[in-house]
């Protein structure tokens, strides 16, 4: 498992040089020189250390787009992309080709190309061309990110890159949890630390910079002094605490405030192995994946409690009714960081799932009249979706209800159920209660319940979204 090692630091280490747009790190080429060492020495599957060095840009100079995925503006591929930076990798030594905010390439870019924006965005955000801010509208990070890839491409014209090679994505969320290893760092006399980190950065880049007497274009420079003194930090406590960095870099991974894609097959089906690429995973048994695109609400997410509940129950005619509903309780106020909270939200079930009803829906903030819901197919999935508005202190639901597919309600028949439940990239750890009634006796369940609830036809665990979850349940015949 040594290489696993390697690699979670070869991807920490680029992604914090990147992440804050320098690469002071990498001026005296040591770090990069030490790694190829560990894996020369280490590496013994001949295919891992090709997927390696190709990554690494041994053979050919590799671009990677940088996404900084900002989930107190929470969007479905993690949140919205506030800055960006691009990288080229040339024998393991990164080169920081461009770093601005969003806004700019999107306000200046090329024109000439149409791109029609998913019907939400152009309602709730009145746009009438898909930028590239917007591009991470599918909850799987590999569409996201080809989607990032192809807007860049078209908006800079290829003036500045004519290929991108794989994308990197990380939400503040990373960057606050670095923090809590290595202490604060103080930046232009604010002291950040892990607690006020995206709180401190956002205002500064949407109200400090005029303050200071600095342009528009020039309100995310923070960004560059933030990455020195984190940096410096860094450069040796990174070896000092390996364990630390390891077990973080692996939990950011898990809890996807940290996703990547390689548009090289080999690299990206070694990604999904390791469960590092954010895609929708596969499956045959019953799914979920609840998404939320916060639409015009400023960084209201900071101030949303989100509990899921998934239920459901054999109605009169055999059919197993199931009804996905999500709590918003909203602890914030109207300020310059938070506002109401205007919500887009889908979800994502099996492919052949039938539409019933749902509760809670909005045509529009404030508006009496019932919310339209729009139904789709995606990656293999069905899809339901509508608009929320949850005021601040106020408490909103929203439920769809709908009839399972045939082959999930035989293979309950036959005694066996499994259920994915996904979570969107960039959220915390919403709530998950499950209410499943089999009308049937359960013989076991992993993960299992308490002993009093052993021996009846639910199935009733607590828990939280803070990873994917998973569960298995036997029936009897």
């Amino acid at each position: 498992m040594k290489i696993f090692k390697i690699i979670l630091l070869i991807i920490l280490t680029a992604v914090l040089g990147t992440a804050v747009f320098v690469y002071w790190l990498w001026r005296t080429g040591d770090l990069q020189k030490t790694v190829v060492q560990e894996i020369t020495n280490k590496v013994t599957n001949q295919s891992d250390q090709s997927l390696l060095t190709e990554a690494l840009g041994f053979s050919r100079t590799r671009t990677y787009l940088v996404l900084f995925l900002n989930n107190t503006e929470l969007r479905p591929g993690g949140g919205f992309i506030g800055a960006y930076a691009l990288m080229q990798v040339e024998k393991g030594v990164p080169h920081i080709l461009k770093v601005e905010g969003t806004e700019i390439l999107d306000n200046l870019g090329n024109r000439d190309f149409v791109s029609v924006p998913p019907a939400p965005l152009s309602k709730y955000l009145k746009v009438s061309r898909w930028f590239f801010r917007d591009s991470n509208w599918s909850p799987d990070f590999p569409i996201s990110a080809q989607k990032s890839m192809e807007l860049f491409l078209k908006q800079t014209n290829q003036t500045v890159v004519n290929r991108i090679d794989g994308v990197i994505g990380f939400t503040p969320t990373m960057i606050e949890e670095i923090l809590k290893i290595t202490g604060p760092i103080k930046v232009d006399g604010k002291t950040f630390t892990a607690e006020n980190f995206t709180a401190n950065l956002e205002y500064e880049v949407e109200y400090g910079y005029a303050k200071k007497g600095l342009d528009f274009a020039s309100r995310k420079n923070i960004l560059s002094d933030l990455a020195s003194v984190l940096l410096q930090k860094l450069r040796f406590d990174i070896f000092k605490n390996w364990q630390r960095y390891y077990e973080l870099s692996e939990r950011m991974f898990r809890e996807k405030q940290l996703v990547i894609y390689s548009d090289q097959l080999a690299e990206q089906q070694f990604l999904a192995l390791k469960n590092w690429n954010g895609q929708m995973k596969k499956t045959d048994s019953d799914y979920l994946l609840w998404v939320d695109a916060n639409l015009g609400a400023l960084k209201t997410d900071v101030a949303i409690e989100r509990e899921l509940s998934y239920q459901f129950f054999k109605d009169k005619n055999g059919r197993i009714l199931a009804t996905a509903k999500m709590t918003f309780i909203h602890r914030g106020q109207f300020d310059w960081r938070t506002s109401r909270y205007r919500d887009y939200a889908r979800i994502f079930v099996p492919l052949g799932s039938q539409f019933v009803s749902s509760t809670g829906a909005m045509e529009m903030e404030k508006s009496k009249a019932l919310g339209k819901i729009d139904i789709g197919e995606e990656n293999g999935r069905a899809w339901f979706g509508t608009f929320i508005a949850v005021e601040p202190g106020k408490i909103g639901e929203l439920a769809f209800s709908y009839y399972l597919p045939p082959a999930i309600e035989e293979s309950i028949k036959n005694g066996a159920y499994n259920l994915l439940v996904q979570k969107q990239i960039g959220t915390i750890a919403p709530k998950l209660t499950l209410g499943l009634n089999f009308d049937k006796k359960l013989v076991s369940a992993k993960p299992g319940e308490m002993s009093a609830k052993h021996g009846d036809n639910r199935y009733d665990p607590q828990t939280d979204l803070k990873e994917d979850r998973e569960f298995r349940v036997l029936l009897s015949k």
